[in-house]
């Protein structure tokens, strides 16, 4: 059995204790007639999988087992098709979201929103991971990449981006709509884009001066420190903008979900695209709390297409395929201005 390099996590712990490990497996071969192997040529390293690492996840079930390959954005060329394929052809480059695989058969998936079906495979939750060489997807679950398209530009597509795109088509963006964009990171930074694509004006918030400059480079209409004083923050943002249209939260903190919906209109929309406690909601106010996850396959084209013809900057440092422990702590420290990309 030929064998591939592999950041394996065998049990959960601090990032700091350096629990991924440079193990040789197993190469992905391909076992179904609709299957494709991708050789990765990048893959993107999402907050997400720090929380999985360091299992602070466990109570949702994540990791769903262990050892497991992390890695949930991945980008690659297309080595070897199964005999049934037809969408791809040898040579060609697709990505990987987080969605490996769904049942097809389930009301989710007959909607069209196969990323809710139960019987869901998560990329990075097995060894089907992207932190390696090499990982097989059926046709249907992969998505084709512009040849002029960069790895290491589209990689972080395939999370990120679909998690901003769908966050920002969540809070039913129109012209000149005051959205407030919680996190400025390797999603919100794309988020900023996308809301400006559909002409919305973005306050962008968050905790350390390189991302909210990050953010007004990115065309904000405004940036500001997020901070813990609930109070005298909210009171900030009222004198400089009065209260906001719609929210989206990206920052994995309690507080900060908290003061989103606070710093929201009357009737305004808030959506949530992170893991957390469930905020306190007055129901007189006639907010709309509304959840977010990554999104379709359909989703995932628009996303290239309107990346590919809006110029959409991403943000990204690559860094080698060993150095996995050393990106997470970094990610961790907030040192990493928005996605950091693994190239094998």
């Amino acid at each position: 059995m030929e064998k591939m390099r592999a950041m394996v996590l065998s049990e959960c712990a601090k990032i700091e204790t350096n629990p991924l490990k440079l193990t040789e497996i197993d190469k992905h071969q391909i076992q179904r007639p609709n299957e494709i192997l991708l050789k990765i040529e990048a893959c993107g390293v999402c907050h997400s999988q720090l929380h999985g690492i360091e299992g602070d996840w466990k109570d949702i079930g994540i990791p769903p087992n262990l050892p497991t390959v992390p890695g949930h954005e991945l980008v690659g060329k297309v080595v070897q098709i199964g005999d049934s394929v037809s969408k791809f052809k040898v040579g060609d480059r697709a990505g990987i979201t987080p969605l490996l695989e769904a049942c097809k058969d389930c009301q989710y998936c007959k909607e069209g929103k196969e990323y809710l079906c139960e019987s869901s495979i998560i990329t990075g939750e097995s060894f089907k991971g992207g932190y390696t060489e090499f990982i097989t997807v059926t046709e249907d679950f992969a998505t084709k990449v512009p040849d002029n398209m960069k790895s290491e530009y589209a990689a972080p597509l395939f999370c990120a981006g679909i998690t901003a795109y769908k966050a920002v088509k969540a809070v039913e963006p129109k012209l000149h709509k005051k959205i407030g964009i919680f996190g400025i990171g390797g999603v919100g930074h794309m988020a900023i884009q996308f809301a400006k694509v559909e002409n919305c004006d973005v306050i962008a918030f968050s905790r350390t001066q390189k991302h909210l400059d990050v953010a007004k480079r990115l065309g904000a209409v405004d940036s500001m420190t997020f901070s813990e004083n609930q109070d005298e923050f909210l009171d900030k943002v009222k004198e400089k903008h009065g209260m906001l249209d719609a929210a989206i939260v990206f920052a994995p903190a309690d507080i900060v979900t908290d003061t989103a919906i606070k710093s929201v209109k009357k009737g305004g929309l808030i959506v949530i695209a992170t893991v957390g406690e469930n905020p306190s909601f007055m129901a007189f106010e006639e907010k709309t709390i509304r959840g977010t996850l990554i999104g379709s396959t359909k989703d995932m084209e628009q996303v290239i297409k309107i990346c590919n013809e809006n110029n959409i900057e991403v943000i990204s440092q690559a860094f080698p395929l060993e150095s996995a422990n050393e990106v997470l702590k970094k990610l961790k420290n907030s040192e990493i201005e928005a996605r950091a990309v693994l190239i094998p």
